[in-house]
């Protein structure tokens, strides 16, 4: 019994060695924040261009380009500046690009604070921002997330 116990224990300490990933290294997250700023319009579609910093715990940083788009009804002349985001824990930065799917409801005349929630599979973000210019409506957003130097493709937005 007590060989089996050592071989056992030999066996392990051998797969330590090697360096094989344990199920505590394969579950690691990195938490991601993006500084961004955005502007656009809306006369029953909504439409803004932007761009951010994309910065992760765990090192990575990207240079962003966002576009959002809606449809719903809205009117108005927006620019949200010095605007942040939380996303939910991921493994890698990459699994923040692509789109993400929000509702908004909004009024506003010059100065306004904005707040925003969405969803892209299993991973979520939380914006805020401060904005300016006039805004009324309800629209379901289509909020895209590229690195900067990626390039749309055809029906891509």
């Amino acid at each position: 019994m007590l060989k089996r116990g050592s071989t056992i224990f030999a066996v392990l300490a051998l797969l330590v060695m090697l360096g094989l990933p344990t199920s505590s290294a394969a579950q690691t997250t990195t938490t991601c924040r993006m500084d961004f700023n955005l502007r656009g319009w809306s006369l029953v579609v909504k439409s803004a261009i932007g761009e951010g910093t994309v910065t992760c715990d765990n090192g990575q940083t990207a240079d962003v380009r966002i576009r959002a788009k809606g449809a719903g009804l809205a009117a108005g002349r927006f620019a949200v500046r010095d605007g942040h985001g939380k996303f939910s824990g991921v493994s890698d930065i990459s699994e923040l690009f692509g789109s993400y799917a929000a509702t908004d409801a909004s009024a506003g005349l010059g100065a306004q604070a904005e707040a925003l929630a969405m969803t892209k599979g299993p991973v979520s973000l939380a914006l805020t921002g401060k904005g300016t210019g006039f805004d009324l409506g309800v629209a379901v957003e289509k909020f895209t997330i590229r690195p900067a130097g990626a390039r749309l493709r055809r029906g891509e937005d």
